[in-house]
């Protein structure tokens, strides 16, 4: 069935790649954004330059009611990508999730739309101590960002209950092409042919998840049962290793020889709380604390009762979007002169702050050659 099918947040990286999706399974598309989505966002996604035909743009905030009303006119379904990064400033993350998520659920029940599918975070977890977490772990969020993803499913669910069918979706962090943030630090330095340094010894447990995972499972949830997609679920890779074995994947595909370094995990800490509180660092403190310990969640409940099983370990995720990140260099031959933007998007670099002056420890001593 054709559906018309809102996306909040199309032109980022995780609505985008979706629109590509249901573009090309013959769906009507409405993109909203606070931005106009530019034609390279859609070649990326396998749709071709320039707008694709079914497919309209509303360029807006969610928060702003009238617009989101009228956006939602037509829905047969929303997806709600749109959201705050943590790297943004206090006011502004809780009022675009939590008044954003309230303002495009109004609106969806104002047109009756069947179908309004949520997309959170496990970040609601805050930082669990019980692993594999399942759906049932209470939210217990520790910051900004993690609060306001926690009061937004407050939010859908005092919504449930009516005539829209509202499924609540978990991803652990989520990567493909079209994905930088702090991503984009570890692929510059393993392409610099610098070694990589991590907490400890890396042997932690860190559950990641491929876009195109996120976006099955999307697809997947639209087209369930009601009385199946109507709950909440986690989402992640079921195959996963240790941080540092998705590092030295990085460091190996780069094909420098170098190596994953283990530093002191409490030094480091230390110094990086420091240089989050001055500013100097994009490494915030629930970051640093998911480094230290094993993090993935159950997904029992998607399997049983939509029936999705993801296809990308946590190893083919980052390498895909690392040979993406390859590829975006080379054409435009400024791997490093790309201007950081501080992580007002996830398709932008964040800046490295004082993490950039750390790279001259990183990087092997030149072997010189003895006189004979």
């Amino acid at each position: 069935m054709v559906m018309n099918v809102v996306v909040t947040g199309g032109a980022g990286m995780l609505g985008s790649t979706l629109i590509g999706r249901l573009l090309d399974e013959g769906h009507h598309v409405h993109c909203v954004d606070l931005r106009e989505p530019g034609s390279a966002r859609w070649a990326a996604t396998g749709t071709g330059g320039g707008r694709p035909d079914r497919l309209d743009v509303t360029v807006a905030d969610v928060r702003d009611g009238a617009a989101m009303k009228r956006a939602l006119a037509e829905a047969d379904a929303v997806v709600h990508c749109a959201a705050a990064l943590p790297s943004y400033p206090t006011d502004q993350i809780r009022s675009v999730i939590v008044d954003g998520t309230r303002t495009m659920l109004t609106a969806a029940a104002a047109n009756r739309v069947p179908r309004f599918v949520h997309i959170s975070s496990t970040a609601v977890y805050g930082l669990p101590t019980v692993v594999p977490t399942t759906e049932e772990y209470p939210r217990r969020p520790v910051d900004t960002y993690s609060a306001a993803k926690a009061e937004a499913e407050e939010v859908c669910e005092r919504f449930r209950g009516g005539a829209t069918c509202l499924p609540v979706l978990r991803p652990k962090t989520f990567l493909g092409p079209g994905r930088m943030g702090l991503f984009a630090m570890l692929f510059e330095w393993a392409e610099e042919g610098r070694n990589f340094p991590v907490l400890g010894q890396g042997d932690v447990r860190i559950q990641m998840f491929d876009v195109n995972d996120l976006v099955d499972a999307v697809i997947t949830t639209l087209h369930a049962p009601p009385e199946k997609a109507d709950d909440t679920f986690n989402l992640g890779a079921a195959s996963f290793g240790t941080l540092r074995e998705n590092f030295q994947a990085v460091l190996d595909a780069a094909g420098h020889g170098r190596r994953v370094v283990p530093i002191p995990a409490r030094p480091a800490v230390g110094a990086l709380r420091l240089l989050e509180r001055t500013g100097l660092s994009p490494v915030y403190g629930r970051l640093l604390h998911k480094l230290l310990d094993d993090s993935f969640v159950s997904t029992d409940r998607a399997r049983e009762r939509l029936g999705f099983t993801p296809r990308y370990s946590n190893e083919d995720a980052i390498l895909r979007t690392y040979a993406w990140w390859r590829e975006q260099q080379r054409r435009s031959g400024q791997a490093s002169r790309r201007p950081a933007t501080g992580g007002v998007t996830s398709v932008e670099p964040w800046r490295q702050g004082a993490l950039s002056l750390a790279k001259v420890f990183f990087r092997p001593p030149i072997r010189r050659r003895s006189r004979v």
